[in-house]
């Protein structure tokens, strides 16, 4: 018995995992922990989608992608083990004028809280994966802001411009609806902690 996958079908499982898991969050804050790891995902695997152009070098580390290259012109056995870049660095090539445009992509470029949002979901996503001895206490009123913002881009690379050719249309569909939803479930618990808090 195999699972098998690819990265169009982890991405999309990613962004309706997270909407997955926002189903619970009125009612159980700890399933934060859940829908942050499963958005980050999501967002990492939307930016490696928008990177591939159909070899996936774009989305590997520096040194791997260094690798590859030296046995391309060598005309060598090509590198076994491949390494992710960070999904920082992938952030960064997909908002590059220069990196995030080639094959006729567009770049991203971030409005107004988007960019630290982007940023944070890493931060808090790292916090939970790499969980060190310790208490931590999250403040959970900008979450959903947050994750509308990260949402943002997944619309961006995934549907609002051409920057990822689909191999299977189901998964963008797939990955649409879920996205469409999880944005619907943010903005309702923005005015839940919002009436909340005042």
């Amino acid at each position: 018995m195999y699972l098998r996958t690819d990265e169009e079908l982890e991405a999309a499982e990613a962004i309706c995992m997270a909407s997955r898991t926002a189903d619970n969050l009125e009612r159980d804050i700890s399933s934060w922990r859940w829908a942050v790891i499963a958005l980050h995902n999501a967002v990492q695997g939307f930016m490696v989608l928008s990177l591939r152009h159909g070899n996936g070098l774009l989305a590997l580390s520096d040194k791997s992608y260094k690798e590859w290259m030296e046995a391309y012109e060598k005309n060598e056995s090509y590198p076994i083990k491949e390494k992710l870049d960070d999904y920082l660095n992938l952030y960064k090539k997909v908002k590059s004028s220069e990196l995030g445009t080639i094959g006729g992509n567009t770049n991203f470029t971030p409005k107004e809280t988007q960019g630290t949002s982007i940023k944070k979901l890493n931060e808090i996503r790292n916090e939970f994966i790499h969980f060190t001895p310790k208490g931590w206490s999250l403040e959970v009123d900008g979450l959903p802001q947050i994750c509308i913002d990260c949402a943002a881009l997944i619309e961006f690379l995934g549907w609002k411009t051409d920057n990822i050719y689909w191999h299977n249309p189901s998964y963008k569909e797939q990955a649409q609806l879920c996205c469409k939803k999880l944005i619907t479930q943010m903005e309702d618990l923005n005015s839940v902690y919002s009436s909340i808090s005042s």
